[in-house]
Parts: structure tokens; C-alpha cells; sequence
């Protein structure tokens, strides 16, 4: 199954074989007789709502109804199009026909690119299976990502890491590239999950060494102790400070690592509040293509935290 045209909006507008297809009224031609994903910059939202495309060689237009799959059914605004301006879309080229001037402009259609997408492939999605996703927008309790063509998945908050986090945006900007995992399909709508690629408790757990001092974020802070992130799927427990404050930064001496409780004891040294910063690209522990069954916890172990994809 081609899998190729069906991939994030942006990612295959510098492509040769795009570049190519833009480069004259030929290609473009040539291109609509094939049925071909393509992709260029949205330049402007006319007051129709209406999508004007910037292809090079000459204007496409992508009619309100035919900018996103529920722009006519209701069940997506139009603020859906707006957003995609000084963009790159993915489209289908439909048609071709005049301006009032005599030049030529491409009729287009991103909602056929997406239907396509679904036929071919997001219905053959299962879960398990590991995609590539952009992040298009952070909400309180998730992220919205596109997995192909602007079809968009959400990846819950409790989804997105081990260490919990506040808001979405402690991880992710709008814009990054992440890897995720299918994690439900029910009702055609897509679910995602990111904390099985993120390493497991003894793989987060083996980056340090009791008596280092480490870098780590306050996440939480309780009447018993203090929890410091130190990996997105590891945090450890600090006795109680005056004066730390979830958010900050902080140093922090490793005063013991205990697998058979899961637990990491911390003294902090210092914290303080740091200049606010993009995230960091995610690092994953795993290149497999889909996962089956993925165990967080150690062998060791009393307690058991485990996802089963099957």
C-alpha cells in the first residue's frame, strides 16, 4: 500500500517530485490526469472562505466546502480554514478553468486529498501501530496532531508521558514532528499515545547513578515530599524545601535508586525559575514500526504498569 502521499501537511512540499509537478501548467495537467496528492502555500482566505493556493506556474482555488473534510456537513469550522493560511494544504487538483482576466487557475479540492487519505490509509491504521504526527494545537487536556493530509488525531494528556504535566505545552510546540502509537480506532475517530516510545522505567532509570547531582523539573509538590521530573517517563520524589514552586528547575542529588518499589530518591539542591524555551524534541527508545505489548514497570516489580495494544 502507498503510503508516501499520505503523510503530515508540509512534509512533502519540498519534495523534488512536488517542486516538479508545480513547475508548469504541463506538469499540473499531468498531475490531475494521475490523481496526484499535491502540495503548496496557502497565500490567502477570501472573504467566501475560499482558499487561494499559490502553485507557481499559476493560482489554485480551493472552494469553503471543499477546504476540509465537515466544512459542509457542520462538523468542522471554518476557523479550520483560516488557520491553514501562509500554510502549506495538501490538494487534489479537480479541475482547471478561467479567471475574468483570461489567465488560467486550478480548481482544488484538500478535502478530496483527505478522503483519499482515509480510504488508503488511516482506515488500515490498528492499534499499536507507531506513526509520524505534527502537533496543530494544544488544548488543557491534549494535543491535536495531523497524521496525514491534515486529518487530525488527539493525543490525550495522560497519554503523552509517564511524569504527569500540567498542560501539553510542557512537551510539545505547535508545529513539531513527534512519533506516536495508534491507540484506538473506535467510531473512525483516531487516538494517540506517546509515553511507550519515551523508554521504559528501568531504561529512564539506568541514565543516572545515586550520588550524581541532576538536572530535573518540579512538577508537584505535596505535604510529603516533592516530585521532580528527570526524563519524561521518570520522576523521583524529593524531601520536603521551602520555597519550590511547580515549573521550576531544579538540581537535584540522587540519593538512591530502588527498581523493586520503582522509586527514586532526591534531595533538592537548588531551584529557580528559568527563561521559558521551546521543548526538546522527544527522544525515543524504540524504531519499531508497532508495538504489541509494552511493560513500564521493572520484572522486579510489586507493581504492574503495562499497555497491551492487541
Amino acid at each position: 500500500m502507498e503510503q508516501i502521499p499520505y503523510r503530515p501537511e508540509g512534509l512533502n512540499w519540498p519534495k523534488e517530485e512536488n517542486r516538479r509537478a508545480l513547475s508548469s501548467a504541463l506538469e499540473l495537467e499531468r498531475a490531475f490526469q494521475n490523481g496526484r496528492i499535491l502540495e503548496a502555500r496557502a497565500c490567502l482566505c477570501d472573504e467566501e472562505h475560499r482558499l487561494h493556493v499559490d502553485l507557481g506556474c499559476m493560482e489554485g482555488i480551493i472552494e469553503r466546502n471543499e477546504c476540509a473534510l465537515g466544512i459542509e456537513e457542520g462538523t468542522v469550522r471554518d476557523v479550520a480554514i483560516i488557520t491553514r493560511v501562509g500554510k502549506p494544504v495538501c490538494f487534489k487538483i479537480i479541475g482547471f478553468s478561467f479567471q475574468a482576466d483570461g489567465r488560467p487557475i486550478a480548481l482544488l479540492s484538500r478535502r478530496a486529498a483527505q478522503e483519499e487519505c482515509i480510504v488508503r490509509y488511516i482506515q488500515y491504521l490498528t492499534p499499536g501501530q507507531i506513526v509520524e504526527a505534527r502537533v496543530t494545537h494544544l488544548e488543557p487536556f491534549g494535543c491535536f496532531t495531523d497524521i496525514g493530509c491534515g486529518v487530525v488525531a488527539l493525543l490525550p494528556i495522560d497519554c503523552i508521558s509517564v511524569s504527569r504535566i500540567a498542560h501539553p505545552r510542557d512537551r510539545f510546540a505547535v508545529g513539531q514532528m513527534i512519533r506516536a502509537v495508534i491507540k484506538s480506532t473506535e467510531g473512525g475517530k483516531i487516538t494517540l499515545t506517546h509515553k511507550e516510545l519515551l523508554g521504559t522505567w528501568e531504561e529512564n532509570a539506568a541514565l543516572f547513578t545515586p550520588g550524581q547531582t541532576a538536572a530535573g523539573i518540579v512538577r508537584s509538590v505535596e505535604p510529603y515530599g516533592i516530585f521532580v521530573e528527570l526524563t519524561p517517563n521518570l520522576s523521583g520524589l524529593a524531601e520536603v524545601k521551602e520555597n519550590v514552586e511547580p515549573g521550576q528547575h531544579a538540581s537535584v542529588y540522587i540519593k538512591n535508586i530502588i527498581p523493586r518499589r520503582m522509586k527514586v530518591k532526591l534531595i533538592i539542591v537548588d531551584s529557580f525559575s528559568a527563561p521559558s524555551s521551546l521543548p526538546p524534541q522527544p527522544e525515543y527508545f524504540t524504531r519499531e514500526e508497532s508495538l504489541t505489548r509494552w511493560r513500564y514497570s521493572p520484572e522486579a516489580s510489586d507493581k504492574l504498569i503495562e499497555t497491551n495494544f492487541l
